[in-house]
Order: structure tokens, then C-alpha cells, then sequence
């Protein structure tokens, strides 16, 4: 699938994890200067096509080191016996509706943090059975992160709790693939990935996506 993020965007984020991992190995004080110049240029590329100011941005990327990954966002598909899927509602990004997920914490495999996110967003216990997909944000077509991103499904099974909010979501639902939200927040989890979770519920054997 094609990248439709603009070229700016790319070569700023090149620049910065080239500046990120510069300022990580580097200990000649001339070289670290033009790392630092390089970061700075690339927060001045951010901060032109977009509304955060610069001290912003700058200050993002400061708070990155170490050599420059993609970030690891895992989402919870999760599946109960009437092959409805369960969704919250996010409070940020105008209420829209979700698989439950996040970033991934340290000292926890991705399908830990995947088990987790679901207790803390919707309630429910999950069990994780398969890895579904690994995919790319960029090349998804996700709206555009300052980050490089992974993001990782995978498919889980209620095994108890009950329906709860948080301080992150507003509302936990069970949909139907018939009858899901269409108020998506597409920063997390786009239609096509949903419809792929339902293919690989209906057939475990199902190899993993990837790009």
C-alpha cells in the first residue's frame, strides 16, 4: 500500500531519529553540535506545517534517546461467544469508538500490554489467543504521528470482569460486524483492520498480516 504522508513529513522524521541516535553514540562535542542543529532543524520542519509551536516539539523529541525505533502501539480484538466484538468509546480524539489498546509498556510482552489495555479501558479479563497483524502505521494509512509506529492486533477472549469505564474511555460496547460505530477514531484502529480481526475470529488458522 502506498504512503500518502507528505514528503516533508518523512524526511523531518528521518531527521530526527538520525539526530536521536547521533546524540546517543556520539561523544565528539563537534558532532553532538550538528546533531542538536539537525534535531532543531527537524522540530522547525514540524512546527512550520503544523500548529504546535516549536519549544513544543522540541521538546518531544529531547525527551526521545537512545537508538530511534518505531513506538509499539497494541490493540485488544476482542471476541465473546455471539461474535461480537468489544469497542470503547475514547474521551480524547472527539469521543470516537475503538478497539482497546495503547502504547506498549516496558517490562511487558506486547501480548501483556494488549491483556492489560483491555482491563484498564474496558473492564473486561482477556485472554490473548493469537497474534492477527503487524502493521505499519504509516504505510495503513493511519493519519499522520510524529513517530514511526508498529501496530500490533491481537485477537483475545473475554474470560471475566465487567463492562467499566476509565479515565480514558466513556463508554464500552459489543458490536456485531453488521452493526459497528461508524464515529471510528482512525488514529487507533481503521474499518479495514476491524473487518480483518472478524476474518481471523472466524478462522484462527489464518496466517499473520504484516507489511
Amino acid at each position: 500500500m502506498a504512503n500518502r504522508e507528505p514528503d516533508w513529513l518523512t524526511w523531518a522524521r528521518e531527521l530526527q531519529a538520525i539526530a536521536q541516535t547521533g546524540l546517543t553514540f556520539s561523544r565528539d562535542p563537534y558532532d553532538r553540535e550538528r546533531y542538536e542543529a539537525l534535531s532543531a532543524l527537524a522540530a522547525r520542519m514540524f512546527a512550520a506545517r503544523t500548529d504546535a509551536p516549536v519549544e513544543r516539539i522540541a521538546k518531544l523529541f529531547a525527551g526521545e534517546t537512545g537508538y530511534a525505533t518505531p513506538k509499539i502501539d497494541v490493540r485488544a480484538a476482542v471476541f465473546d461467544a455471539r461474535e461480537r466484538l468489544l469497542m470503547v468509546r475514547e474521551t480524547s480524539d472527539g469521543g470516537r469508538w475503538t478497539l482497546p489498546g495503547g502504547w506498549a509498556d516496558v517490562n511487558r510482552t506486547a501480548a501483556e500490554n494488549a491483556a492489560k489495555e483491555a482491563l484498564e479501558e474496558s473492564g473486561y479479563q482477556v485472554r490473548v489467543l493469537k497474534l492477527a497483524a503487524l502493521w505499519d502505521r504509516t504505510r495503513q494509512r493511519h493519519p499522520a504521528g510524529v513517530f514511526s509506529c508498529a501496530k500490533v492486533f491481537f485477537v483475545c477472549e473475554p474470560i471475566g470482569g465487567a463492562a467499566a469505564t476509565s479515565h480514558e474511555t466513556s463508554e464500552v460496547g459489543w458490536f456485531a460486524e453488521a452493526d459497528l460505530p461508524q464515529d471510528l477514531s482512525l488514529a487507533r484502529a481503521l474499518p479495514q483492520q476491524i473487518a480483518r480481526m472478524f476474518a481471523h475470529w472466524r478462522d484462527p488458522a489464518l496466517p499473520t498480516d504484516f507489511d
